[in-house]
């Protein structure tokens, strides 16, 4: 029975497509999928069968083994060339292991063997349907993910990001191995991420390894993977993690932290592209990108002897040094904008603006932590706010405040003020420090520490040129 081609009591169903030249069984079919929700439309031939499949947009096609002088495998054959996204499944009357095997070989998700219980029928529909679902939610979240990890996503504007930024868009394309290196926090994994969404393995899979994470012990294993008995316990086998990287991208984060017997076995990898599982005795051909990074200075360590140095430089084809953020003077607050719009959204607050002490204590700390710890402050500060702007006083005496120079003050032990640690600052260092030194050392402009100085009746200008009558 062909069903007229709108219905709209079903317009927003799934559509299933029944292609079975039993008319009755045909229709009892299409009836009982639409009890269940769903848009069924049956047609009698293979041919019509074919035709519909590649023309329709269904979401599912239930095709008969025989269909008169045709083959639902043909059916099957037919549209897995054209419509790979499509599943399948096959009714048969005959219960013939070859046919299913065929079928399932061809491309079908499951086979039904008539007559055959309405609730397995629907199960398995279900579970066809659901399949497909879960393939297109993957890639749109894949999608998503190139757009999150894009290169565009990393902010700032100095000219050490632009660097960066630069060498993220030349070596993207190629396949060439990359050692990321900086201090913590400063961003590697997400300069990595943007490599591999940027390249053309941006489908494959982005495999993160933290290699001071995994014990020792453990870590050939992980890495290798291990084959049904290799040890005690395993009652399995493993691919690995590079293995799991296959056409995609590992990313071997603090590989400084990779013991030396390791690092061995990973050259081979490096080399030869072959991984031999813990036990096993097959070797498995890997196609995988190596990204490295570490926040560790390699060349000491290999001097030291902790780190291989054939590993270093099969992994440094490709070096990109992410600066750390007291080096980015531009992107500071630039960084900051940007966290406080996304924990303000995650909060429900509506913060537009920093105070200009808020402000101020941004560009002139140290930031030894990096954008981590720029990101960590300002979510605490969105949290503890409790107006449309950011103050001072939503940030906890925990907050870290030591100035950009290496001339550190001593701690302040009361709570956190901005111009209470700038007074200190001044007082700390007027009588060995010229003003303009002194304003350099805060991050401020030297106006401002002028007319903080008149307020606070501290002694005038001591810029040393003109206690010289410069």
């Amino acid at each position: 029975m062909k069903r007229d081609s709108i219905d709209y009591r079903f317009a927003n169903s799934e559509r299933i497509l029944i292609i079975d030249d039993d008319k009755i069984l045909g229709m009892a079919v299409s009836s009982m999928l639409e009890a269940e929700g769903y848009r069924a439309i049956h047609v009698e031939s293979a041919e019509e069968g074919v035709q519909q499949g590649l023309a329709g947009e269904f979401d599912l096609v239930v095709t008969d083994l025989r269909l008169g002088k045709s083959s639902g495998i043909e059916v099957i054959r037919s549209l897995q060339s054209a419509r790979a996204d499509l599943p399948m499944i096959l009714m048969t009357s005959y219960s013939s292991v070859d046919s299913a095997v065929e079928a399932l070989r061809q491309g079908a998700v499951d086979y039904i063997i008539k007559p055959f219980n309405n609730d397995e029928f629907i199960y398995s529909v279900e579970r066809a349907l659901t399949e497909r679902r879960m393939r297109k939610e993957n890639a749109l979240l894949r999608k998503n993910l190139k757009k999150v990890y894009s290169a565009k996503k990393i902010i700032g504007e100095s000219a050490g990001i632009k660097r960066v930024l630069d060498l993220i868009r030349r070596v993207a394309p190629s396949d060439a191995n990359v050692l990321i290196q900086g201090e913590s926090g400063t961003g590697k994994e997400l300069v990595a991420q943007a490599i591999h969404y940027e390249s053309g393995r941006r489908d494959g899979p982005f495999v993160p390894v933290n290699c001071g994470a995994i014990p020792a012990e453990l870590m050939e294993s992980e890495l290798f993977g291990h084959a049904k008995g290799a040890y005690t316990g395993a009652t399995s086998g493993t691919e690995g993690l590079i293995r799991e990287a296959q056409g995609g991208t590992l990313f071997l984060d603090e590989i400084s932290e990779l013991p030396i017997s390791m690092q061995v076995k990973l050259m081979r990898v490096l080399q030869e592209r072959e991984v031999r599982p813990v036990g096993g005795k097959d070797v498995y051909r890997v196609d995988v990108r190596f990204l490295a990074a570490s926040n560790k200075d390699l060349k000491k360590a290999m001097a030291k002897g902790e780190f291989r140095e054939d590993v270093f430089y099969r992994l440094n084809v490709i070096d990109i040094l992410v600066p750390p953020l007291r080096e980015r003077d531009k992107d500071v607050e630039i960084l900051a904008k940007y966290f406080i719009e996304i924990y303000s959204k995650k909060s429900g607050k509506c913060i537009s603006a920093t105070s200009k002490a808020f402000s101020e204590f941004l560009t002139g700390y140290h930031w030894p932590g990096n954008v981590r710890e720029l990101q960590n402050l300002v979510e605490r500060a969105v949290i503890l706010a409790d107006s449309e702007i950011l103050c001072c006083s939503n940030m906890t005496d925990a907050s870290p405040a030591q100035p950009r120079s290496p001339m550190a003050a001593e701690p302040i032990n009361s709570p956190l003020s901005i111009e209470a640690y700038i007074r200190h600052i001044v007082e700390r260092y007027q009588a060995t420090h010229g003003e303009l030194e002194i304003a350099r050392m805060l991050g401020i402009g030297r106006k401002a520490l002028w007319v903080r100085r008149r307020r606070w009746r501290l002694a005038g200008d001591t810029d040393r040129r003109s206690e010289n009558g410069a």
